[in-house]
């Protein structure tokens, strides 16, 4: 590994630091609905081909240079449907999301917009489109992030603070910093806290994402069939962090996609979990941008966290 300077394989290392969650929260809890239906690859958007991930529909049904109108309908179920009913699990729990757009998917379902804004969800800029950024130019990607960041914030009101492309490319966290705006982006799963890194001679913060608590695994066959066996997924991931949280308290991220998650047959599971975490004392679900702000007060770059456990706290619950 000599010579590779921009890996990091240690991190905080065998003793990370204690966050200090507000409350004294053993586990801070995040959960993500990504909105990128209407943003897919699709021949009626010029795009080579229809797109083949994350549907009910594997592999895509139409050669490239055709539409695929089961793959269409597959991600309009998530828009007309799907995203109505995750919402209300949320609603009807008093929990608020982050929500993660692709900047075209929102402006083609404005509804969708004013409802998470009532909500009072914070947006984390997913793109223009749902692509693989590695496909882009730096001008054009970074054209894609400043379109991106203007229907945001004129469909909601307030504009992305944080990004994730999801695929991004080798421009993409470059392009986050100079913009100017941003106080964070989620585009790394190497971590279950918060970190900071130089960039550019400047300090920026990584708030890690999960693919392994998401939804997505439906889609990518994972061994996710059953609405009960996300919950479970889910439980065990929250039972061991909860316990481990007595010393050193993490961050938990669940990441749902409503043409997946909000099926009939599966969004039981969600909602089995949303009331299991409530159940539990000293857990703080809470927006990534709430994340951000903490760590930027408690752990500022140039009072950066010590590696060790910091109030340790021992209580059990």
């Amino acid at each position: 590994m000599t010579g590779d300077t921009e890996r990091d394989f240690i991190g905080y290392g065998v003793a990370p630091p204690h966050p200090r969650w507000p409350g004294g929260a053993r586990l801070a809890l995040n959960f993500v609905v990504n909105v990128e239906e209407g943003a897919e690859r699709s021949i009626l958007d010029g795009d080579e081909a229809a797109e083949t991930i994350l549907s009910d529909l594997a592999p895509a049904s139409a050669p490239p240079g055709r539409r695929d109108p089961l793959i269409e309908s597959l991600y309009e179920y998530g828009a007309r449907v799907g995203i109505w009913r995750v919402l209300e699990a949320f609603r009807a729990r008093a929990i608020i999301p982050t929500v993660y757009a692709a900047g075209l998917a929102l402006e083609r379902n404005p509804a969708v917009a004013e409802a998470i804004a009532a909500m009072g969800c914070d947006v984390v800029g997913h793109g223009w489109l749902w692509i693989d950024y590695c496909q882009l130019g730096e001008d054009e990607e970074r054209t894609h992030m400043a379109r991106t960041i203007a229907t945001v914030t004129r469909l909601t009101g307030n504009r992305p603070l944080g990004w994730y492309a999801g695929r991004p490319g080798p421009n993409t966290r470059r392009l986050v910093v100079e913009e100017g705006g941003f106080l964070y982006d989620s585009d790394a799963y190497n971590d279950e806290l918060p970190y900071w890194i130089t960039l550019g001679g400047m300090s920026h913060l990584v708030i890690p994402h999960s693919l392994d608590l998401n939804d997505s695994r439906f889609a990518r066959g994972q061994g996710l069939e059953l609405g009960a066996h996300f919950f479970s997924y889910l439980k065990d991931a929250f039972d061991c962090l909860y316990a481990e949280g007595a010393r050193t308290p993490r961050l938990m991220t669940v990441s749902l996609h409503p043409r997946l998650i909000g099926r009939p047959g599966r969004i039981a599971g969600l909602a089995r979990f949303l009331d299991y975490a409530r159940s539990r004392a000293r857990v703080w679900i809470c927006r990534r941008e709430e994340i951000a702000r903490h760590w930027q007060h408690e752990f500022s770059p140039g009072r950066a966290p010590v590696r060790g456990a910091v109030g340790v706290d021992s209580t059990k619950g």
